[in-house]
Formats: structure tokens, C-alpha cells, sequence
């Protein structure tokens, strides 16, 4: 009689993945485009590099600007000097309407002469104000801190405003939106079972999930599941879910591909290693001992995978005797003689 490994079924604490593939967004991706009509005249940061809100980007040469302004800025002085002229000519004439020497219609001419060039001056300093803005879009700035994207424009490129590229794209990615689906049934599973009335605070109940990368390597921080959208997608069955992420170092980018990994806790499982069971015809079996030393077959259903290990849903019960390892050399019936595994030696690698 042949010896074989065997341990008692016993139920576990076990924390179990759910993985979902999801697609990265920075938390903002601007798009910069120019106000105005003209030539790159200098670009003053490179592809990928990182820069802060405020930063100088780019100048566009656009001399017209220069000189609009150049001539609002006379026209002021050209509107200033005939207010100051209208003005004298009011007080030139109030001393001979009070010694009744004109009449007053002519002070009142005056005087609406005087708020008519007023109004033209402050005309002419908006003017200047207009000029003043459309130079300043000459030379642009980053609205906001993150990534500069591609540069499609070179120095001397034109450009304007209706442009259908943007020079260029800021991608704020301190942190990161990771985008996943999850189907209407794990959706109604969850929202049922999770504490709260108002879906923020279901999702509030929800663990913290992980990011695995397109490399198999995780994000270092973990993330939270923030919102869930309020309609389901009706050609996929699925509800969209956003996580955030921390990203140090700005290590992921928008456009990335990952997974996100959602944790399950299970308090009382029954789990089986992978070695222990063998499948026929896509079903999935163990081999369970009997009192009389014999083994038999018996079907399971997994739900989920926990390390090396698989949750049993159906088949099994606590108490019951599993060939541990070498069923390959199994057969329904064989009697064999059994060596019993500690709990340590059996769920070390869970």
C-alpha cells in the first residue's frame, strides 16, 4: 500500500482578486492651443518633460500685435489731449455764463463735449487693454503642473487658432483615474451587500484596490473606488467604475493599460491547493479519503483563486480528507495509506 500525503479540510480566513482591465487618465489632460495667428518663434520645453503651472511653453512671433498695440497706446494719448482740451474749454466759459455774459447753452455744449471725449478716452484705454491681452497670448504659458506630450509644431511652423492639432498637451498625472467595468451582476452583488444607503457611501465601504501594471508589477500606493456610473452599458451588460491612484514619481502615464485588483475577504473558506485536483472535460475533481483508507472522486466548484489555491463553492465540506499531492497515480478506489499534513505544510503557499 502505497503512502500518500493527506490533510483535513478546514475552513480559512482567505482573501481572494477579482482583476478588471482598465485604461489610464491623468487627472487632467489639457490641450494647449494658440489665441492668435503666427509663427513659432521659440519652444522652450521638450517631449516628456516635467513642467510646473505657470512655465513659459512657447512664443509666437506675431509682430502685428506689437504694433496694434503701439497704435492704441497713441490713440490714448491722442483722445487724453482732447479731453483735457474739451476741459478747458468748459472752465473757459463757466466764468462768462455766471457774469451772464454768454448764455448757458453754450456752457452745456461744452460740458457734453467734455463727457463725449471722456467717453472716447476710456474707449481708447480698453483699446490698449484689448492690444495688451492679444500680445500677451504671444507668449504661452502651462495652465496647470504635469507631463508636456508630443511637439508637433516645430520652430516656424504657423499657426492659429483654429489649428486642428494642439501644440502641444499637458497631462496632470500626481494622480491617476483608472477606468474598469464590471458586469451587472457583480455590480448588483456588491451594491446589495455593501453598508450604506447613497452609493458614495457604498463605495466608500468598498477595500482599497491595487494597480497591477502592464509589466506584472504593482503601483506602490493602493487606490480607492470612487465613483460608479449611474447606467448600465446596454451592448456590454457592464457598469463603468473609476479608482484613484497616487503616483509618485509620475511612473504611470495617461494611455497606460493595467489592471485593476479588487480584494475579497473571506472568513470562512474551504480551499484546496492547485496540485490536489485534476480535470476531466473542463470539470475540476479531488480525490476524497474514506473511512476504509479508499479514494474517490468527487467534483468541486471553484469561485476563485487564492494564491496557488482554489475557493470551493460546491463539493466539499469541512472535515473531509484530501489527497494532498501525486494524484496522477491515483485511481478511483485505490486504497492507500495516508500521511497526514499539518496545516502549515499544506497552506504555506496560500
Amino acid at each position: 500500500m502505497k503512502s500518500y500525503p493527506v490533510f483535513r479540510l478546514k475552513p480559512r480566513h482567505a482573501e481572494t482578486f477579482s482583476d478588471y482591465p482598465a485604461t489610464i487618465q491623468g487627472l487632467q489632460n489639457v490641450e494647449i492651443r494658440p489665441k492668435i495667428d503666427g509663427y513659432v518663434q521659440a519652444i522652450y520645453v521638450d517631449e516628456g518633460a516635467s513642467v510646473s503651472k505657470g512655465q513659459k511653453l512657447f512664443k509666437i512671433s506675431a509682430p502685428q500685435y506689437e504694433q496694434n498695440l503701439r497704435t492704441e497706446q497713441a490713440n490714448v494719448k491722442i483722445a487724453q489731449a482732447e479731453v483735457d482740451a474739451a476741459r478747458m474749454q468748459v472752465n473757459k466759459i463757466q466764468p462768462l455764463v455766471e457774469r451772464d455774459i454768454i448764455s448757458s447753452y453754450q456752457l452745456e455744449a461744452a460740458r457734453y463735449t467734455l463727457e463725449s471725449k471722456l467717453a472716447a478716452l476710456a474707449q481708447a484705454n480698453a483699446a490698449v487693454r484689448n492690444a495688451e491681452i492679444n500680445l500677451s497670448y504671444t507668449t504661452i504659458y502651462s495652465p496647470v503642473s504635469g507631463v508636456i506630450g508630443i511637439l508637433p509644431y516645430k520652430i516656424g511652423s504657423l499657426i492659429s487658432s483654429t489649428t486642428a492639432s494642439p501644440l502641444t498637451t499637458v497631462s496632470d498625472i500626481s494622480s491617476i483615474y483608472a477606468y474598469f467595468s464590471i458586469n451587472e451582476r457583480q455590480g448588483l452583488d456588491f451594491f446589495v451587500s455593501a453598508k450604506g444607503v447613497t452609493m458614495q457611501e457604498k463605495l466608500k465601504t468598498m477595500p482599497a484596490v491595487s494597480l497591477v501594471l502592464a509589466n506584472g508589477s504593482q503601483l506602490a500606493k493602493t487606490g480607492t473606488v470612487q465613483t460608479a456610473s449611474g447606467l448600465i452599458n446596454t451592448q456590454t451588460g457592464s457598469i463603468n467604475m473609476r479608482a484613484t491612484f497616487q503616483n509618485p514619481g509620475g511612473l504611470v502615464r495617461s494611455g497606460s493599460s493595467a489592471v485593476v485588483r479588487i480584494p475579497t475577504q473571506l472568513n470562512s473558506a474551504l480551499m484546496v491547493p492547485q496540485r490536489s485536483t485534476y480535470q476531466i472535460q473542463g470539470k475540476l475533481f479531488v480525490y476524497v479519503l474514506d473511512d476504509s483508507s479508499k479514494v474517490s472522486s468527487r467534483e468541486i466548484v471553484t469561485t476563485a483563486s487564492c494564491g496557488q489555491s482554489f475557493v470551493v463553492q460546491q463539493g466539499l465540506r469541512p472535515g473531509d480528507r484530501i489527497v494532498a499531492d501525486g494524484i496522477g497515480t491515483l485511481r478511483e478506489g485505490v486504497a492507500i495509506k495516508p500521511q497526514f499534513l499539518s496545516d502549515s505544510a499544506v497552506y504555506q503557499n496560500f
